[in-house]
């Protein structure tokens, strides 16, 4: 009888927040699939003012309102070429992703890996999200994603290994 080898998935669960909702869920996200955590930091930390939304001059009103705006991120992600999952996770700003995240989509070769968005919200779906996302990264097999508010850690359980 011949032993048949079983390669197992390797998965990383990357996440952006800036209030620590998106920093729960993935963390509940990577506890629930045995996946490697990264936090997207950006190099120079958001303060209250700056994520005020309803200033036109807040660092991240004007983030959004400019696409071509890449936040600069503090650390690389270690040995991304291990993985071939990536969980990514952000909150919702503008009905889109933020800048950071567009970010850290361009800076790694994602040709052939699954990437999965998962956000947060306090009012809005995923909208136009992931069909942006995709057109800055079109070499990665991109799933659907998911807003993820308010789900336990068995319920991203069940959603990330139906995937």
């Amino acid at each position: 009888m011949s032993k048949k080898l079983v390669l197992m998935s390797k998965k990383l669960v990357a996440y952006f927040s800036a209030t620590g909702t998106t920093r729960q869920a993935a963390e509940w996200l990577a506890s629930a699939i045995g996946a490697d955590l990264f936090e997207i930091r950006p190099a120079q930390p958001y303060t209250s003012a700056d994520l005020d939304w309803t200033n036109k001059r807040s660092r991240s009103s004007l983030e959004m309102n400019n696409p071509a705006c890449r936040p600069e991120i503090a650390a690389q992600c270690p040995n991304m070429d291990q993985y071939d999952t990536v969980f990514i996770g952000f909150p919702i700003w503008w009905y889109v992703a933020p800048s950071i995240i567009n970010t850290f989509v361009e800076r790694y070769d994602f040709s052939g890996k699954t990437l999965v968005p998962f956000a947060t919200s306090g009012g809005s779906g995923l909208g136009r999200t992931v069909a942006g996302l995709k057109k800055l990264c079109p070499a990665a097999n991109w799933n659907e994603g998911k807003l993820v508010n308010g789900m336990s850690e068995q319920a991203l359980r069940s959603w990330a290994t139906e995937l």
